[in-house]
């Protein structure tokens, strides 16, 4: 007995997707394992430095410098929100 058109669009759909999912490069499926905690800790280190300077009125963590301190703070933000783009 002849196969019905359905069928035959299914299988060459699947038979399609077959090839696409073969010719993807397979990369890791979980991140390392330092890539957590050193995401964690520079997020608390630049909140604690933004929250230092602020207290103690722009006189530390590092004196002399005033406002790039606030730069410092937000660097170490930032680099913990590039890590978070790299986490699975």
């Amino acid at each position: 007995m002849p196969k019905s058109k359905l069928r035959k669009k299914v299988q060459e759909r699947h038979a399609h997707e077959a090839l696409i999912h073969d010719t993807q490069p397979h990369g890791p499926l979980e991140s390392p394992r330092w890539l957590a905690p050193v995401m964690v800790a520079n997020f608390l280190i630049g909140l604690f430095w933004i929250v230092i300077f602020y207290v103690t009125q722009t006189d530390y963590p590092i004196p002399g410098i005033g406002a790039w301190n606030m730069i410092i703070g937000f660097s170490f933000v930032g680099v913990g929100f590039s890590l978070a783009t790299k986490w699975r």
